[in-house]
């Protein structure tokens, strides 16, 4: 009776070859897109909060009657678009920024940031 155990157990590891490279052949390719997926993201987050920060300088460079363009683009990330609208007693920046998506052939994304500040008394006349 303990020869017939042995034998089943056997034959159960014998159905079980090459599950291991059927799982990892399927597995992998689901963990490549993930580990890319949230590569691109932290790239993308990156990104957004160095347009964060380049559209704070502009509004607050504008906003002091200097050149905001200028110091927005300063402190973009590469290939930044800056633009500066003053409206009254406001000046509105927007800074655009593509991503690029980790994998060649996908589309690049955009991240934006706008920030708004108050124009300073005398500004007008310092510019």
């Amino acid at each position: 009776m303990g020869g017939w155990r042995v034998r089943a157990v056997e034959r159960a590891a014998d159905g079980d070859r090459g599950s291991f490279t059927a799982e990892l052949a399927a597995g992998l390719p689901a963990l490549l897109l993930l580990l890319l997926t949230g590569l691109t993201a932290v790239n993308a987050v990156s990104a957004q909060a160095g347009c964060l920060h380049a559209a704070r300088e502009a509004a607050l460079a504008a906003a002091r009657g200097a050149d905001g363009s200028a110091e927005g683009e300063r402190a973009a990330p590469p290939g930044a678009e800056v633009s500066v609208s003053v409206d009254g007693n406001q000046v509105r920046t927007t800074v655009r920024a593509p991503v690029r998506a980790l994998g060649g052939r996908l589309p690049r994304i955009t991240v934006v940031a706008t920030a708004v500040a108050a124009v300073e008394p005398g500004a007008a006349e310092r510019s």
